[in-house]
Parts: C-alpha cells; sequence; structure tokens
C-alpha cells in the first residue's frame, strides 16, 4: 500500500484541497491496540490499487501525532475512534468506519456510491 503520512495539523488544508480533486483516505492508527494492528493488517492485506486508483491514502500514527489526531477529528467533525477510517471528498468526511468495520470491500463500495 501507497501510504503517505499524516504527521502535521498543516497538512490538513492541503488533504481538503486534494479532496475536491480525487477522494482521500485516512487511517487512523493505535501502535498500542492490537484491533487496530488487526484492522490496519486486513487493509493492507486486501488494498487493490486498480480497483481504487484516484484515491490517495494517509496513514496517521495518532500514539505519535495525537494533536494531529485531535486536529483531524476537529477539523472534519468525526468522533475520535482508534483504528478509524475516514473518506474525504470536496472537503467533507463523507464515511467513516472503527474497529473491526473497518475492510476494502465496505471502502471501496462507500467510494462506488459517491464517485458514480
Amino acid at each position: 500500500m501507497n501510504w503517505t503520512a499524516l504527521t502535521d495539523k498543516h497538512q490538513l488544508a492541503a488533504i481538503k484541497q486534494k479532496s475536491r480533486e480525487h477522494p482521500i483516505v485516512i487511517f487512523k492508527h493505535s501502535t498500542r491496540c492490537s484491533i487496530s494492528a488487526m484492522a490496519l493488517s486486513r487493509l493492507e492485506r486486501s488494498w487493490d490499487e486498480a480497483a481504487l486508483p484516484k484515491v490517495e491514502a494517509y496513514f496517521l500514527d495518532l500514539i505519535s501525532y495525537r494533536d494531529v489526531s485531535n486536529a483531524v477529528a476537529d477539523e472534519f467533525g468525526v468522533y475520535h475512534e482508534s483504528p478509524q477510517i475516514m473518506v474525504i471528498i470536496d472537503g467533507e468526511v463523507v464515511y467513516d468506519d472503527s474497529h473491526m468495520g473497518i475492510s476494502f470491500a465496505s471502502l471501496k463500495e462507500s467510494l462506488a456510491q459517491r464517485t458514480n
């Protein structure tokens, strides 16, 4: 998987802007949580670049970058959970899920509903 590290609050403005051109995915990961590790592993094993060629994916280590995680919650108005995945289109979160609800299939389905 081709992750872009989300390490600075200032990246959020660029993410909002880019989301006007193509969908953005943010995965919030806790390095201290086995459920988060399992959700990340499932997502990465299932990820198919060909199925989502226009999606840009960001990875947020929320333990190392707690302030960025808080800024994501504030900026997009989505209650913080860990692990958590969000899809941003046109500057707005159009899909989010957490824990065992995180899957490539549900992400792909969500994007198909919003981009077709």
